[in-house]
């Protein structure tokens, strides 16, 4: 990682979200892919969970970010967030697998997201647009 967890957050990345992403990527556990995830949720009370991704070596049992940070807000007995980190290392800023994508929009989907990578690019974005044909039973 190229830049401090205590930098600040490119122009228009909520820097609190931006800090609690970066601290969660410094911790990821990427033994297999060397590629840290973090993520991190404003959730609608207003508290922000984060997550990185943690890997197997049954590789179905990794764990994403973005899945980590909303298993913590769940399990924190919320259901709801209004904004989403996530930040890489990747030269474009990585975007949600489609799992985390469903998951997101299970919980979100009008919420707003922020891809960075540590290099400071960013891309805005929606669950629904991340997710146009998500669904709920």
């Amino acid at each position: 990682m190229t830049s401090s967890h205590t930098a600040d957050a490119p122009a228009g990345v909520p820097q609190d979200l931006w800090l609690a992403a970066r601290r969660a990527q410094m911790n990821a556990y990427v033994p297999y892919s060397s590629f840290p995830v973090g993520a991190a949720l404003r959730a609608a009370s207003g508290t922000i969970y984060a997550g990185a991704n943690v890997e197997n070596a049954s590789f179905g049992l990794t764990r994403c970010a973005e899945q980590s940070a909303v298993q913590a807000l769940a399990t924190a007995g919320e259901r709801a967030f209004t904004e989403l980190v996530v930040v890489s290392s990747a030269v474009e800023p990585a975007t949600p697998c489609g799992a985390c994508r469903q998951v997101l929009f299970e919980f979100a989907p009008e919420a707003r997201v922020y891809l960075v990578n540590t290099a400071g690019a960013v891309r805005e974005t929606t669950v629904a647009a991340l997710l146009p044909a998500g669904f709920r039973l």
